[in-house]
This record gives structure tokens, C-alpha cells and sequence, in this order.
């Protein structure tokens, strides 16, 4: 594999924006770590626990001047079930009563940390952003747009590729074994991987669906007849015009199949596409030097028995 790192990165002499997918970053922290790893009263913090260790080791490597951990606020919008009503439906833990929001099925020891990770980035001092009506995916693209500097975001979902960008410096830090080692995800390496660069991403992905958020795609077309499509005519509008084309160079089944697919197709980029126009709050983004609240920290440490793993985090961020 290509691009991955091991060790600090280089110092950058400018600002340098970094962006948690923070949910997907738990979710490896808490399958990664034990779950004997307990506070003193008995209840798991090994999310917690592993969840500072990977902050310590990103701050560390990477040395961003800024940064955020963005949260799922809403992690099936409304907005995207009402275009495509099967959107992540198999992860809906159950049926809930009309007018009630639908509840993510999670791990039933990880669901109490959530609210533990969230006071502890808060009494740190590290930027928590999370807006009602949006995904973590929707705030980071959001934070992308509007950077001034380079980005670097931290995810384990293949998704947020869509944002890669080289010129603008933006790239995704995809773990691959912990956060100690991360492939380092920039157009070459989608060009190699999937054979589209960074703005192309979601079309692909769009085009051959994705069962684990219950996109359908277009029946036969995968990923590599996908990036095919998209080399040959440029994006996903340069394709359907394509199929209204007769002299353009379509088998007659994937002509069919995507003229069958229109009504998916209308619909599927708003869907897929992460937003760039989420409201964001007014935060200090700025990596904090000292914890925001150390009385709290303090506090939060012994409840929790986060020992060394807070104390690492708030070490490495002193600098």
C-alpha cells in the first residue's frame, strides 16, 4: 500500500486545519481497546480511553494548528431518507414511533461513553461541532470549503474522499492500523485505487452504490466499469448525456440500465455528496495550549480513571 505514514510529519510553517470524523474514530477506539479497560465504578471507557490516545498520536504526527472534532448531530438527515428512503434504514435499531427521530444501532457498552468523550474534548478545550439536521461528513465538508490553509481529515469512512483536493491541499487520513498508521490518501493514490481523482469519487460511488448506507446504485455497474464511464465522459451529467446520445459509446445494456436509473440518479448527488453549506457555530478552532476547563479535566480524569491517556493528550497539546 502506497502513501502510508508511521512517524511525525514534517512541521507546517501555516495554519493547518485538522478534522475528526469523531464517530468513526470511536468506533475504532472501542473495538480496538478492550472492554476490561473500566472506570473505578466498573463502566467501560475503553472508547474514552482510546479515543484521547488516537488525538495524542494525530497532534503528535501531524502537528495541526487547528482542531475539530465533528460530531453526528443527525446521523440519518431527514433531508437524504426523503430522497432515498432505503439511506442507512438496515442500521435503524428499531421502530420508533412517527414524529420520533430514528435511533443508530450501537454497541450497548459504547453508547454510555459518548456522553463522557464529549464532556472531556469540552473541559480540554477541543472544538466540538456538531449541527442539528447534518452528519459529522456535512460539517467537515462544510470546514473544508471554507479553510484557508491545508486540511487534513481523519476518517475511516472512504466517503469523505470526495473532498480530496491536491491544489488545495486537502487530503484524508484513513487509518489503517490504529492512527499510528494511516494511509495517506491524495488524488494519486485514488487515481491508482479507484481510477478517479478526488471530484470524481462521488459519482463512483454513486454509480456503483453502497449497501452498507443503503445506496442501490445502478444494477451492473461496479467500481471499475464506473471509473470507466467517468474517464470516457467526464462526469456523472457527461454520462446521462451519453445515453441520450445514440453514437456514444454505451453497450446497450448499460444504456438501458442507466436510462432505467434516472430517477435514482436525479436524486443520488445530493444524497451522497457531503454538504458545504451547514451552519456553522462561531468556534475557536484553535489547537488549545491549555485545557479550557482544568478543574473539570481534573474532575473527569478521576471519575473516569482516564489517567495517562488524558495526561498524554494534554502533554502532547501543551507542546
Amino acid at each position: 500500500m502506497r502513501k502510508v505514514t508511521q512517524g511525525p510529519a514534517a512541521p507546517s510553517a501555516h495554519r493547518r486545519l485538522m478534522l475528526l470524523d469523531t464517530a468513526s474514530l470511536y468506533f475504532r477506539a472501542y473495538f480496538g481497546v478492550p472492554d476490561s479497560v473500566k472506570a473505578p465504578d466498573g463502566t467501560p471507557v475503553n472508547a474514552v480511553r482510546g479515543l484521547l490516545e488516537f488525538i495524542t498520536r494525530l497532534v503528535h504526527d501531524h502537528q495541526p494548528t487547528h482542531l475539530v472534532a465533528c460530531m453526528d448531530a443527525d446521523w440519518r438527515p431527514q433531508w437524504r431518507v426523503d430522497l432515498i428512503p432505503s439511506y442507512k434504514a438496515h442500521r435503524v435499531a428499531e421502530e420508533t414511533p412517527s414524529g420520533t427521530p430514528d435511533e443508530e444501532e450501537v454497541p450497548d457498552t459504547l453508547s454510555p461513553q459518548v456522553p463522557i468523550i464529549e464532556a472531556v474534548l469540552d473541559a480540554v478545550g477541543i472544538a466540538r461541532v456538531g449541527v442539528a439536521g447534518y452528519e459529522a461528513d456535512d460539517v467537515i465538508g462544510t470546514f473544508t470549503g471554507r479553510a484557508s490553509g491545508p486540511v487534513d481529515i481523519v476518517t475511516g469512512d472512504r466517503d469523505l474522499f470526495q473532498l480530496v483536493d491536491d491544489k488545495l491541499e486537502r487530503r484524508v487520513l484513513y487509518p489503517v492500523k490504529g492512527v499510528g498508521t494511516l494511509q495517506i490518501t491524495d488524488e494519486d493514490l485514488l487515481r491508482e485505487k479507484y481510477g478517479v481523482d478526488g471530484s470524481g469519487y462521488a459519482d463512483m460511488a454513486l454509480l456503483r452504490g453502497d449497501p452498507s448506507d443503503g445506496l442501490p446504485g445502478v444494477p451492473g455497474i461496479g467500481e471499475k466499469t464506473a471509473a470507466k464511464l467517468l474517464a470516457q465522459f467526464g462526469n456523472l451529467a457527461g454520462i446521462m448525456a451519453a445515453v441520450d446520445d445514440p453514437k456514444a459509446k454505451l453497450t446497450p445494456t448499460q444504456r438501458k440500465r442507466l436510462d432505467e436509473s434516472r430517477p435514482y440518479l436525479a436524486v443520488a448527488p445530493t444524497v451522497v455528496r457531503v454538504a458545504g453549506d451547514v451552519p456553522l457555530p462561531d468556534v475557536d478552532t484553535a489547537l488549545p495550549r491549555v485545557p479550557h476547563d482544568a478543574a473539570a479535566v481534573e474532575q473527569l480524569g478521576a471519575r473516569w480513571g482516564l489517567g495517562g491517556s488524558l495526561q498524554r493528550l494534554l502533554a502532547t497539546l501543551s507542546g
